[in-house]
């Protein structure tokens, strides 16, 4: 038997790389190749990919036999772009793997790594069911249908009907049950415990009458590949919420917290293992995205429209993306030039007075280029106070972003992004009768702004070489300038930033694809200059580091990644971010995984705790006199996980029930103490222990046709050396759980309900203001329940409206002494729960593709 080398596509930055192998085009129009698949949507992605190769006329995929034969006209085919474009759009050939994350993107119904392959799951049995499976047109005519999925119940043994429609698969001791389906149409239950010869037929009327599709698209999907544990989050999930921006693209995430830094400027702040959302490494297309000035306000920079999907990672990343992942990394990924709708258009609005539009358009230019612009504008014009405290509930103002994008796509085996993104934000908030365009009473009156500046550009190039396809490289390459002008009451807070980073990766194997590795040298640049009142700092970072990951797969039973990177902080000295992650698949669809991993990071104080500003406290940092940022040393964290999934069969459907453990403990954190005073804040290293377990169980299922629910628990126990005391993290719920309900109607209807529960927190003590201003230690515990109901309308537009915090629960007097802010009691920051009521709102999404 010949054997076969398979190549693995390399992964560089998501979308760069290319292959371009050198190989042997045979002189014949007709060629045949070997292409992994499943039903009748692998078909049709296979063909089409197949059809972007220059050369190529015809393209015809098999599912029974796994063969696409293509017509060719020898003077224009390359044979090594054939296999680029089928492995680029998810499916393996018998030369180049599919990149993982482009695999994973695929409907569950597609993924064949899942399955046992064709040849696995048949065999020469007597105890054999035949069939043949066909679809019904208008006019009643019978035709084959090519690429129906065929499988029992319970099990993974499966086949696909072939190009006339025809299967054979064995019978199975312990189920009964014989499922046939195909996307589109709808699934047949045969109750079968002998040899027999069937026919099932599918046509339009069964799909109305309500047949069950097994393998719809999951709006979120855990991954059982990947020795991360990743969460692939869809555009599907998105649209559950609103979804403004980033901050609110997890209302139906339990793994994300969001919540509000204070009552005041309505900044928003996400949490991850019970730690703080900077100790999250948030990227852009695998470039650093969300850090330094634009902590927490970045996350508004990101519309949730513009958002085509995020992968999430609980636990240490890659040490290719960097060293300051700590608890986890969120991954962004924009619609793309070359793929993304002609034109779609959002417009929202709501009770509370905000209005959003979002435009996106993508276009080619040519053959080998594509482009895209994208449009942001949200604007809260009114001033409303609903609690009647005397301070506006949100802040007033405009956030306008655009960004505009070129790919290259060349027939070298090259390709190579740019980009650039712009914001402006300007926001008032304070007092009611706050006016900032009357400078002669603005001093009577508590008022803040924000306004920012920002100017974001990179760059991506990547390559495969042609002698050694298994071989690529790839290099990133980016630069920000921000400015910030705030103020808080009669305090200033100015800042700036100017980064650059860089990050070059080679990949290649050893000796066979189950021993792969990547290298790579990268280097990050910061200029910062902060002011504060009248006090400056002032602070450059410059790390160059290098990285080496080397990645072992046995039989895609066994995974293990380990990796290792050494930088050099101009300050900080050199230091060494090991990371190491194992995953074991003991029997299909049951995965267990174990990470381990360190982090490190520089902490932007002031920027990270925007909401201290929104208060009469004073600022106390504890430094130890040197160059170090703010005098303080850098934070240090090592991160230990253990992770289950298993993936099992509720009656037809697939469910997936997860547990997940996670130990952060830092050897060095920057302490923010509100405790030793509720007229000061204090900062300094941490003296004693600081730490984070967290615990969470999830089990996501579709126990009837089209209604996926999502149920977890989470418990966190996060606490932290304040002082000479250990005490729990304050204003973080040690218990939370959260139920998440989605049905879709075959007409077209979606249906979300969000439940939200979480436990009380620790409130930083407040016993020595007067009676009035105190607030009690702990919070009580509360529910939140958001509803969407949304409507498709001729395929193109979809029309949703909703209800945010449905039950109107508000934490009462958000702000301590609001009728003194200029006072010493004066306080917005202890944020325990809502700060705003119930809100409803509707919009449209519109597009063409």
């Amino acid at each position: 038997m010949k054997t076969k080398i398979r190549i693995c596509l390399p992964v560089i930055l998501l979308a760069c790389s290319l292959p371009s192998m050198a190989y042997n085009i045979q002189e014949t129009d007709t060629l045949e190749i070997r292409v992994e698949g499943l039903c009748g949507m692998c078909k049709n992605r296979i063909e089409k990919a197949a059809l972007k190769t220059k050369g190529l006329s015809e393209a015809s995929w098999d599912a029974e036999s796994r063969m696409l034969s293509v017509l060719t006209d020898p003077e224009k085919f390359k044979e090594n772009k054939l296999h680029y474009h089928v492995a680029s759009a998810g499916h393996d050939t018998e030369q180049l793997l599919a990149p993982d994350p482009v695999y994973e993107s695929l409907p569950q119904c597609c993924k064949y790594r899942d399955y046992e392959t064709h040849d696995e799951a048949t065999g020469n049995s007597d105890d054999v069911i035949t069939g043949y499976v066909y679809e019904t047109s208008e006019s009643g005519e019978r035709k084959p249908l090519a690429g129906a999925s065929v499988f029992w119940a319970g099990t993974t043994a499966g086949t696909i009907t072939g190009e006339e429609g025809l299967f054979t698969i064995d019978l199975q001791e312990g189920s009964h049950m014989l499922i046939v389906s195909f996307v589109g149409y709808g699934s047949d239950s045969l109750h079968l415990h002998e040899p027999a010869e069937v026919e099932v037929g599918f046509s339009e009327a069964t799909e109305l009458e309500g047949v069950r599709v097994v393998h719809r698209i999951k709006a979120t999907s855990i991954s059982f590949t990947s020795a991360y544990n990743i969460q692939n989050i869809s555009e599907k999930e998105l649209t559950k919420a609103a979804c403004c921006n980033l901050s609110e693209s997890f209302e139906t995430n339990p793994s994300v917290d969001a919540s509000f830094t204070d009552a005041v400027t309505g900044t928003r702040q996400i949490e991850m293992l019970g730690l703080a959302g900077p100790y999250v490494q948030i990227t852009r297309e695998n470039m650093p995205d969300v850090r330094g000035l634009s902590a927490l306000y970045g996350l508004t920079y990101i519309p949730g429209t513009w958002i085509e999907g995020m992968q999430l990672n609980t636990g240490s990343g890659s040490v290719v993306n960097g060293f300051e992942s700590i608890t986890g990394q969120i991954n962004v990924e924009l619609r793309k030039p070359e793929n993304g709708d002609r034109l779609f258009v959002n417009a929202y609005g709501n009770s509370d007075g905000a209005m959003e539009t979002n435009l996106i358009t993508a276009y080619k230019l040519g053959e080998t280029w594509s482009g895209s612009t994208s449009l942001h504008g949200n604007i809260r014009p009114f001033k409303l106070d609903h609690n009647q405290d005397g301070f506006v509930d949100h802040p007033t103002g405009e956030n306008l972003v655009g960004m505009q994008r070129f790919k290259y796509s060349g027939d070298n085996g090259f390709e190579s992004q740019l980009g650039v993104k712009v914001v402006y934000t300007n926001r008032l908030g304070g007092q009611t009768d706050y006016n900032h365009d009357a400078p002669g009473e603005s001093q009577a009156y508590w008022g803040s702004g924000v306004n920012t500046k920002r100017i974001e550009a990179w760059g991506k190039a990547g390559k495969i070489f042609e002698n050694r396809p298994y071989s690529s490289i790839g290099f990133q390459l980016s630069g920000v300038v921000h400015r910030q002008d705030a103020f808080f009451g009669l305090g200033d807070y100015d800042a700036g930033q100017q980064s650059f980073y860089s990050n070059l990766i080679y990949q290649s194997i050893l000796g066979s694809t189950n021993h792969q590795y990547r290298t790579g040298v990268s280097f990050q640049a910061d200029v910062y200059d902060e002011t504060v009142s009248t006090s400056i700092y002032m602070r450059n970072e410059l790390v160059p580091g290098a990285f080496l990951e080397y990645t072992f797969n046995h039989l895609d039973i066994f995974t293990a990644v380990a990796g290792v990177r050494a930088d050099y902080h101009n300050t900080y000295g050199t230091f060494v971010t090991p990371r190491l992650h194992l995953r074991y698949e003991p029997i299909p669809r049951t995965v267990f995984r174990a990470s381990a991993g360190r982090g490190q990071k520089t902490a932007s104080i002031f920027a990270e705790n925007i909401g201290m500003f929104a208060s009469s406290r004073f600022i106390y940092i504890s430094g130890d006199g040197s160059d170090k940022p703010y005098g303080l040393d850098a934070e240090v964290a090592w991160n230990y996980g253990l992770n289950m999934a298993h993936g099992f069969n509720l009656g037809a459907s697939d469910a997936v029930f997860k547990a997940d453990y996670y130990h952060t403990r830092f050897t060095n954190q920057i302490v923010v103490d509100y405790d030793r005073s509720p007229q000061e804040v204090h900062f300094y290293n941490l003296d004693g222990k600081s730490y984070s377990n967290s615990m969470q169980l999830q089990l996501d299922l579709e126990p009837v046709e089209r209604y996926d629910i999502r149920l977890a628990y989470r418990f966190n126990d996060v606490k932290r050396t304040y002082g000479d005391d250990l005490l729990q993290a304050p204003l973080t719920s040690r218990n939370r759980a959260f139920i998440n309900m989605a049905y879709e109607t075959l007409s077209k209807w979606s249906f979300d309900v969000t439940w939200n529960w979480q436990g009380e927190k620790r409130i930083p003590q407040t016993q020595s203001n007067p009676e009035q201003y105190r607030l009690a230690e702990y919070s009580p515990s509360f529910s939140l329940v958001n509803l969407q109901v949304g409507k498709t309308l001729l395929e193109r537009l979809e029309i949703y409206a909703g209800f945010e915090n449905l039950f109107d629960f508000k934490q009462e007097n958000p702000i301590l002494a609001s009728d003194d802010p200029f006072g010493p009691y004066f306080d917005s920051s202890l944020i325990w729960g809502p700060v705003f009521g119930r809100k409803f709102y509707m919009g449209l999404r519109f597009r063409i593709p």
